[in-house]
């Protein structure tokens, strides 16, 4: 009989975004490596991004265990009345008291994270099914950090073999720094972090960064299962435009906020373009916040060089990458920027386009886009190196790069690392 294990995450399809690509994937290649998983998620989760194309990963073998949530991000959308989606409330220019008052009972009363009133139902509705047998390990991952508590009530409560996956830190992350919370509070999240670290059986996490950060913390051994790209995502016939002279089309697909800042990178290729009349411009493909927007409408030159498709489907995303000469990569340029390796840096390697990246030089990401063969990651305020680099990409556009192996960072290689820990897990208990 093939083994069981309960997978409790808060993103699952139709929500979109990033952060449920991680384990629909795994979920999707975990059976070929000898593990069934079953996903426990809530069954009305708040989010303002879905996919629907994301659906046809899942097979119609995998059992899904949708159960309700409460979220007070529910009862400020409904007291509230507004367009803007509560958890994005850090994101307006202008708040007035109600949208400081709620930021500052998300930053003191809901510790974790506002999910938190989903463990104690979750606990006691999975409680049953743990005491059947029915699971032989358990994965949880965060964030929302919340779902761990989840996890360590299980084991805890009845021993069950549980691996915790960090796709971001937790006491450490960046986005604690920019609530108003009060000391003793974030003492509350470091002790909650520290009972996670160290009754997991394992901990996982995405970049070499954070595991030597986790490692620092926990004091024990931190796996690294990085992000991917699913080769079955890349259409057969895909291949990059053919060259066109006196022209280059840039893409960027994702979520531009308050920590991904495009707008040096923008200043960088009105300086080389504007007074040349060359053909350049650059799509947004995705949510991009209003300053941004805002930039861009007051400069007639960037209004009419730079373009916002809006958010469209993974799927759809290819559409964009066949009409590209570049793809641009804006990572952040915070704390945690060293370790930021989001998936779709995978995903830009897998199609062959140059790529223009902006971070930490010296970041995880960097040190990958090294490794392939497919350039380096500049600086947020390297304007020099931006206008070489893109009168680079000019250039050269049209053609396709000679990249290392990327078989490392196939998603089927990540379940296979995945399934690993788990074997190990189980045979130890």
């Amino acid at each position: 009989m093939q083994k069981r294990v309960l997978i409790i995450t808060y993103y699952w399809p139709p929500s979109g975004g990033s952060g449920v690509q991680r384990w629909l994937k795994f979920a999707k290649y975990l059976p070929e490596a000898g593990w069934e998983p079953v996903i426990f998620t809530p069954e009305n989760p708040d989010f303002d991004l879905q996919d629907e194309t994301l659906l046809k990963d899942i097979s119609s073998d995998l059992e899904v265990i949708r159960f309700p949530i409460w979220e007070p991000y529910q009862l400020f959308a409904s007291l509230k009345k507004q367009k803007t989606h509560p958890g994005r409330l850090l994101e307006l220019p202008k708040r007035g008291a109600l949208e400081k008052l709620a930021i500052w009972l998300r930053a003191n009363m809901l510790v974790p994270d506002p999910r938190v009133f989903w463990v104690r139902p979750s606990v006691k509705f999975l409680s049953e099914l743990v005491q059947s047998g029915q699971f032989q390990a358990v994965i949880t991952t965060g964030p929302p950090h919340s779902l761990h508590l989840i996890g360590l009530q299980l084991k805890e409560r009845f021993g069950l073999p549980w691996i915790a996956d960090f796709r971001d830190p937790w006491s450490q992350w960046e986005f604690l720094d920019t609530l108003p919370m009060l000391s003793f509070i974030r003492r509350r999240h470091e002790a909650l972090e520290q009972k996670v670290l160290q009754q997991a059986d394992v901990v996982v996490t995405i970049s070499p960064t954070f595991q030597r950060d986790l490692e620092r913390l926990s004091g024990r051994k931190i796996e690294l299962v990085t992000n991917g790209y699913d080769p079955a995502d890349i259409p057969v016939d895909f291949t990059p435009p053919p060259k066109v002279a006196n022209q280059l089309h840039l893409i960027y697909t994702g979520i531009i906020d308050a920590i991904r800042n495009p707008l040096p990178l923008m200043q960088a290729l009105k300086d080389e373009f504007e007074s040349t009349g060359e053909e350049v411009s650059w799509t947004f493909v995705g949510k991009v916040s209003e300053q941004v927007q805002q930039q861009v409408q007051s400069d007639p030159w960037l209004q009419s060089h730079i373009h916002f498709a809006g958010y469209v489907s993974h799927q759809e995303v290819f559409d964009f990458y066949a009409k590209a000469d570049a793809l641009v990569l804006i990572l952040t340029d915070t704390k945690n920027a060293k370790g930021n390796i989001p998936g779709k840096l995978f995903e830009y390697l897998a199609t062959g386009l140059p790529i223009l990246a902006l971070g930490d030089p010296q970041g995880d990401s960097s040190e990958i886009l090294s490794q392939a063969g497919a350039g380096a990651v500049l600086g947020h305020g390297d304007l020099k190196g931006m206008q070489a680099k893109l009168r680079e990409l000019y250039d050269s556009a049209g053609t396709q790069q000679t990249l290392g192996p990327l078989e490392a960072y196939s998603r089927k290689t990540g379940s296979r690392q995945v399934a690993e820990c788990l074997d190990r897990v189980v045979s130890i208990k």
